[in-house]
C-alpha cells in the first residue's frame, strides 16, 4: 500500500512538474529568432546591444537574438539586403543611401550617432594650422564615409580638394605617429584614444566636422524592406530592447564593459571604458536629447542626400522619408526613448 501511495505521489509530482514547465517551454518556442550584424568586431561601440542580450531584454520582447560581428570584408547592407541577417548596424546615412542607389532593398529604422564620429588630427607644432593648410599636404581618410566628411569640410570652406593629397587610410595609426602623414582621420571613441596615448593630447590639433558646417549621422540600424513590411512589431520590439540596453549600459558602465569583454576578452579595458563614454556621447547629441536614442533627424538626412547628389555619389535622388523610416521608433513612447 505504501509503495502504491509513493508511486501515486511521484506520478502526481511529475504531472505537476510538466504543467509548470509547459508554459516555459511554450514561451521559449514562441521566441522569434533574429540576428544583428555589427559593422565591426566586438567592442564597446556596441555595448548597449551586448548588455541588452546578456540581461535578457530581447527575450523579454519575444526575440531570440544572435549578435554577429562585422569585419573588414563584410558589408552589413549586403547581408541585410539578402536576408542573411535580420538587423544590421551599417556604416552611416551615406552608405545606406549609396546602397539604395544601387538597388539594395534596405530601410534604416534608427540612427545611433547623431553627429559625425570622425575627427581629423594633425600635430600642433606642425605646418597645418587651418583647413586651408590641407592643400599640398598628405591627408589620409577611410573611403567608406570619412572621405565624404572631408570633402564636405573642404568644399564648405573654399579649399580645393584637388590640391590636397588625399590617400586611403590604413587600419593602424602608426604612419601618422611616425610622421609619414600630415593629417589623419580618427573616430572620437577609437583611434583618437590611441593617438593620444602614443603622442599626448597636448601635442595634437583637431578639426571637427561640425565646426566646418558638416554633419554626417553614422551607425545606422537597418532592416530589409521585406522585414519592414512583414514584421513591423519585431522592429519596434528590437528597438525597445536596444534602447533599454543602452540606457542601462550607461547606468552600469562596468557591467557593460564586462558584457563586451566576455565576448572579446583580449580588449584593453581602459580603452573600452573610454570608448563606451564617447560612443554614447555621440548617441545623445542633438535632438536625441529630447526625441530619444536612435532618432532619425530629417534635416540631417536631407542635407546628407543633397551633398551626396552634388558630389555624384548618388546617381539619382533618394526618397529619404521611405529610406529612413521613423514609424517603428515612434511607436515607443518618447519617455522610454530618452537617454
Amino acid at each position: 500500500m505504501n509503495k502504491r501511495r509513493t508511486l501515486a505521489v511521484l506520478a502526481a509530482s511529475a504531472t505537476l512538474g510538466l504543467a509548470v514547465l509547459a508554459p516555459v517551454a511554450a514561451q521559449a518556442a514562441d521566441l522569434v529568432k533574429a540576428t544583428l550584424r555589427l559593422k565591426w568586431l566586438p567592442q564597446t561601440q556596441f555595448a548597449g546591444f551586448y548588455y541588452a542580450l546578456e540581461k535578457g531584454y530581447y527575450k523579454d520582447e519575444g526575440i531570440d537574438l544572435t549578435i554577429n560581428p562585422g569585419g573588414p570584408n563584410l558589408l552589413t547592407e549586403n547581408l541585410v539586403a539578402t536576408g542573411a541577417d535580420t538587423f544590421g548596424l551599417s556604416g552611416g546615412t551615406d552608405s545606406v543611401m549609396a546602397a539604395i542607389d544601387k538597388g539594395m532593398p534596405i530601410v534604416s529604422v534608427g540612427v545611433s550617432h547623431q553627429v559625425t564620429p570622425f575627427v581629423f588630427v594633425t600635430r600642433k607644432d606642425g605646418p597645418v594650422k587651418t583647413l586651408k593648410d590641407f592643400e599640398g599636404k598628405k591627408v589620409t581618410a577611410w573611403f567608406t564615409g570619412a572621405n565624404y566628411v572631408l570633402f564636405g569640410m573642404l568644399a564648405n570652406n573654399g579649399v580645393d580638394r584637388s590640391k590636397v593629397d588625399i590617400q586611403p587610410q590604413q587600419v593602424s595609426v602608426t604612419p601618422f605617429v611616425n610622421g609619414d602623414v600630415d593629417v589623419a582621420t580618427a573616430t572620437w571613441y577609437n583611434e583618437l584614444y590611441t593617438i593620444k596615448q602614443r603622442m599626448g593630447a597636448d601635442n595634437l590639433r583637431t578639426f571637427v566636422a561640425e565646426d566646418y558646417g558638416v554633419t554626417f549621422p553614422r551607425d545606422t540600424l537597418i532592416v530589409s524592406r521585406k522585414t519592414a513590411q512583414d514584421q513591423p512589431e519585431l522592429i519596434t520590439k528590437f528597438l525597445r530592447a536596444s534602447i533599454r540596453g543602452w540606457r542601462d549600459a550607461m547606468a552600469h558602465p562596468k557591467e557593460a564593459v564586462d558584457a563586451v569583454m566576455k565576448v572579446a576578452p583580449t580588449l584593453d579595458r581602459a580603452h573600452q571604458e573610454f570608448m563606451l563614454t564617447e560612443a554614447y556621447r555621440l548617441m545623445v547629441e542633438g535632438k536625441a536629447k529630447t526625441e530619444g536614442l536612435f532618432w532619425i533627424d530629417p534635416k540631417a538626412i536631407e542635407a546628407t542626400e543633397a551633398f551626396l547628389l552634388k558630389n555624384k555619389v548618388l546617381t539619382k535622388p533618394v526618397d529619404v522619408t521611405t529610406a529612413f523610416d521613423g514609424r517603428f521608433l515612434q511607436a515607443i513612447p518618447v519617455e522610454e526613448r530618452r537617454p
